[in-house]
């Protein structure tokens, strides 16, 4: 049975010791993080456009740009990137939302965030207290310092902090040749997917850099690309069935450059049990509307 968020009468000491460092970003949501615990920023509206039509520049761009270079302005944000948002956002600021929510931009805005909302409610439905997400807990409302801005948010509840991503532990293990040891963690991944299919809940937005590590688990972090709907589930299958190796998809070209054999035996073995009709037999009865 899925148990509940725990509640704690106060927030974790090391929350409010300190000034947290921020350790990441995404679309949606800012983290920031002290040793043992996590907390988010959500974005703005106008923030999270900013970052799609900078996003969508960025991919026209970089067709022109050595790969390399391409990889490293995705994976980090530099301090120029930071600034343009800045500039960009305060364009859109000066917009009436009214006019935004009404573009092609303002669309694609109200689709992330829907999908972001379903995922947490999806993650919390079928997933809180289990060992396939980082434990969470709630407390009331309490004042912390973080890096950057704004300098200081209010906070209702903390998520404990992983080790790292899994594309990073992945990343550091395949330059020491370590290849048994990444097969093994892959073979971890597809374990926590199927033990999330037996739920009922289906990721379509599964770059390892959406899981963490603890320990010898595999978790996890973005519930975002979740969903409950037999339908979603086909429609990305067959869309991944026409875009090229597994493996690729994944975040793992990089990666397995140096083991061909081993990326195409990950391939083989998420076909195997990506087989719609396989995961059809892991689903529960219930459906969601």
């Amino acid at each position: 049975m899925r148990s509940p968020l725990k509640a704690l009468e106060k927030a974790p000491e090391e929350l409010t010791a300190g000034r947290l460092k921020r350790i990441g970003e995404g679309v949606g949501k800012v983290v920031y993080a002290s040793e043992h615990w996590v907390v988010k920023r959500d974005r703005g509206a106008s923030e999270i456009i900013a970052l799609i039509l900078i996003w969508r520049l960025m991919k026209r761009v970089e067709r022109f740009l050595p790969r390399r270079l391409a990889a490293r302005w995705a994976s980090h944000p530099s301090a120029a990137l930071r600034l343009l948002r800045v500039a960009v956002q305060t364009a859109v600021s000066l917009v009436p939302k009214a006019v935004w929510f009404g573009t092609h931009w303002g669309r694609i805005w109200q689709k992330f965030v829907h999908r972001d909302v379903r995922g947490e409610y999806l993650a919390v439905k079928h997933l809180s207290g289990t060992s396939l997400v980082p434990e969470t807990v709630t407390f009331p409302p309490t004042l912390v310092r973080v890096g950057g801005w704004p300098g200081w948010l209010v906070v209702t509840e903390a998520t404990e902090r992983v080790e790292e991503t899994l594309y990073e532990r992945l990343k550091k293990l395949a330059a020491q040749g370590r290849w048994n040891e990444v097969e093994r963690w892959l073979e971890r991944l597809l374990e926590l997917r199927r033990a999330g299919w037996r739920r009922g809940v289906f990721s379509v937005d599964a770059h390892l850099k959406n899981f963490g590590v603890i320990e010898s688990r595999v978790v996890l972090l973005d519930p975002g690309g979740l969903t409950d709907r037999w339908e979603d589930v086909e429609q990305h299958l067959a869309a991944m069935a026409k875009n090229g190796p597994p493996s690729q998809q994944f975040g793992l070209a990089e990666i397995l450059k140096g083991a061909p054999e081993l990326a195409a035996r990950f391939d083989q073995r998420w076909r195997e049990l990506a087989d719609p009709q396989a995961i059809r037999d892991l689903w529960p009865e219930r459906r969601s509307g």
